[in-house]
């Protein structure tokens, strides 16, 4: 697969790249031997750029996919969430993870807390080191990236210990202030920058090609919707999003191209986008998804897309 490097650092990344939520249970519960097989299998199509995170499964994803990846692959994980473990008789707390193990997620952008986040990641991705590591869903927390979280972030690129830090979100705006003001070597953008729905194509996208930031493109389906399902945003789609993908479907298909290939090719045709990371709960749906970014995509589709 194609390398697409990330910002001015070293790392370089697949032009696909598998996300770790799917493997970790995200709504349905994996078997461990089926999410393991799914991450080889991506290992085997040429799949190089692996992401996760505490918050995928409580820990969950962390755990299966250092156990099941050799060597040789970027991987990167993410900060902001601890993993603490539950008192007596206090319930588990999902997430939206199915079968979750006993801890509950407290935010932390200190820099202890970063740090602390990232030791216990390398622990249980039985790793020395990630390369990428990027601030989780700090919606909520800008004053904290700010003060403490990308401070810390920051001194861990200039000692070596991560080659690449940024952000991980689902919306634009913020990330595109935390471009702007922070030195931040990728962004991890979800949902924004698809076929039908583009805010990062006004702000985000604009901005990472002025200070020469990458960006990761994540939920490329839009949890679904793009994909044969019918949930957009991770809610029940709304009919007008339902009759615009009907439209997508037959304009893809007076080309002789499933919508899914379009929708995952689609992202990297901006030239700020590094790669495009697709989760994926079993080795078939890693084909699936490969076999599909392989297709070759007439010019003439994305001129009538």
């Amino acid at each position: 697969m194609e390398l697409r490097r990330l910002g001015s650092t070293t790392v370089e990344v697949t032009t696909l790249g598998l996300g770790g939520a799917g493997i970790a249970g995200l709504y349905d519960p994996v078997p461990d031997a089926e999410a393991t097989a799914a991450v080889r299998r991506a290992f085997d199509r040429g799949i190089r750029y692996f992401d996760t995170a505490p918050h995928y499964g409580a820990g969950r994803g962390e755990r299966l996919m250092g156990a099941a990846l050799p060597g040789g692959c970027v991987i990167s994980t993410k900060v902001g969430r601890l993993l603490v473990p539950l008192a007596a008789g206090e319930p588990p707390e999902a997430g939206g993870f199915a079968d979750p193990p006993p801890y509950r997620r407290e935010w932390d952008w200190s820099a202890e807390g970063i740090l602390r986040s990232l030791n216990e990641s390398l622990e249980r991705l039985g790793a020395d080191h990630v390369d990428i590591v990027y601030m989780h869903d700090p919606d909520r927390h800008e004053e904290q990236v700010y003060a403490s979280a990308y401070p810390a972030l920051a001194a861990l690129r200039d000692e070596g210990v991560v080659r690449a830090i940024g952000a991980g979100m689902n919306q634009s705006a913020m990330l595109t202030r935390l471009v702007e003001r922070l030195d931040l070597d990728v962004v991890l953008c979800a949902g924004r920058y698809t076929l039908l729905d583009r805010p990062a194509l006004e702000d985000l996208l604009p901005a990472c090609e002025r200070r020469g930031t990458s960006v990761v493109v994540g939920g490329a389906y839009n949890s679904g919707l793009l994909a044969g399902g019918t949930t957009f945003d991770y809610r029940p789609a709304p009919p007008e999003m339902l009759a615009r993908v009907a439209r997508l479907e037959e304009i893809c298909a007076g080309h002789g191209v499933p919508l899914r290939a379009a929708a995952l090719r689609f992202p990297l045709r901006h030239p700020a986008v590094a790669s495009v990371v697709v989760g994926c709960r079993s080795a078939a749906e890693v084909d699936d998804n490969a076999d599909m970014f392989e297709l070759d995509i007439p010019e003439a589709l994305w001129d009538e897309l």
